[in-house]
């Protein structure tokens, strides 16, 4: 397990003064980062090898947003490392160890020069102790777009450089935060987030946002796909 300590700041939340959910997703991604350097799994080691982390699947689940000023425990756990993946689970908890948000990341290991899978060397496990799994219920990592429901598109949204990462491609959390700015503000802080990452979007990109809303059991679940010129899918994403 690795944790660093934080307090929320005035760039991290909303017109409420409540984190919102993209800057929980940079906590936890920087988590991973911070955890990773000094390690084989560092950005610089991974660029000497053309290597890189490629987020496979989000779920994130939000027991209260923290306000403003609040001082929070950011921890991640990895849990498995098999063969094409590796396993990591995320929270956030108070000073006080109340939990805040746990989530669960299926990521893979990408050798850049032909943009395919590798399985992760053994020795991997050095850089990241395998401990057991937070207790949770675990989604899929599969998100298909509904096929029930209502569907409308929204506004297209052009790539630019500074939605990119180290990668030069965009970063895994501008994904949620467009996803959540095409569903107008009828969902500001969702208890329960799932995304799917099916292919990588560069600088230039125009991304075609579809939002299906349907109702299940009373509770209304927003699904938006954000899609290529041919209509598939860089990212599928859930919110309820």
């Amino acid at each position: 397990m690795f944790t660093f300590s934080s307090k929320i700041r005035y760039s991290e939340v909303g017109p409420d003064c409540i984190l919102t959910l993209p800057a929980l997703v940079n906590y936890f991604q920087d988590c991973s980062t911070f955890q990773s350097e000094g390690t084989c799994g560092s950005l610089a080691a991974l660029k000497e090898k053309n290597w890189a982390w490629m987020l496979s699947s989000w779920q994130i689940d939000v027991l209260r947003y923290p306000k403003l000023c609040e001082d929070v425990i950011i921890g991640t756990i990895p849990y498995e490392l098999k063969g094409l993946f590796g396993m990591r689970n995320f929270f956030m908890k108070t000073a006080e160890g109340e939990l805040l948000a746990q989530a669960n990341s299926i990521w893979a290991l990408i050798d850049l020069e032909n943009n395919l899978p590798i399985h992760i060397p053994e020795y991997f496990a050095e850089a990241y102790p395998i401990e057991p799994r937070l207790n949770m219920d675990y989604a899929p990592r599969k998100l298909p777009f509904p096929k029930e429901g209502e569907n409308h598109t929204v506004e297209d949204i052009t790539v630019r450089l500074r939605d990119l990462d180290s990668n030069h491609h965009m970063n895994n959390e501008q994904y949620i935060r467009m996803a959540l700015d095409c569903l107008d503000g009828k969902l500001l802080h969702p208890s329960h987030m799932r995304a799917e990452y099916k292919k990588q979007a560069f600088l230039g990109n125009i991304i075609h946002p579809v939002v299906n809303e349907r109702t299940v059991f009373d509770q209304t679940i927003y699904t938006v796909g954000l899609n290529n010129d041919e209509g598939k899918a860089y990212c599928n994403v859930l919110f309820l």
